[in-house]
């Protein structure tokens, strides 16, 4: 969270188009919904399935990639977005 709101105040500061804007909003929304949505599941898992179970990890181990490949891509959106004002 503490990122997003490094990345809005940045935006402020290098001067944002309003397309750059929304692919930033949209950057931030989709990592808090995935880190939602992984939370989401591991409890439902953890419920379903109080037991060890491999397939209950192997279903928390996707979620979480998906969260990580989300927030791999927010760096290469941060890299294009503020890359280029900075180098100026």
């Amino acid at each position: 969270m503490a990122i997003g709101v490094a990345a809005v105040i940045a935006g402020l500061v290098l001067g944002l188009t309003s397309t750059e804007w929304a692919v930033l909003i949209l950057t931030i929304c989709l990592v808090l919904i995935l880190e939602g949505l992984n939370t989401s599941l591991e409890l439902a898992v953890d419920l379903a399935s109080p037991q060890l179970d491999p397939r209950a990890k192997a279903a928390k181990d996707v979620a979480a990639g998906m969260v990580l490949i989300a927030a791999i891509g927010s760096v290469a959106v941060g890299i294009a977005l503020f890359g280029p004002k900075l180098l100026r």
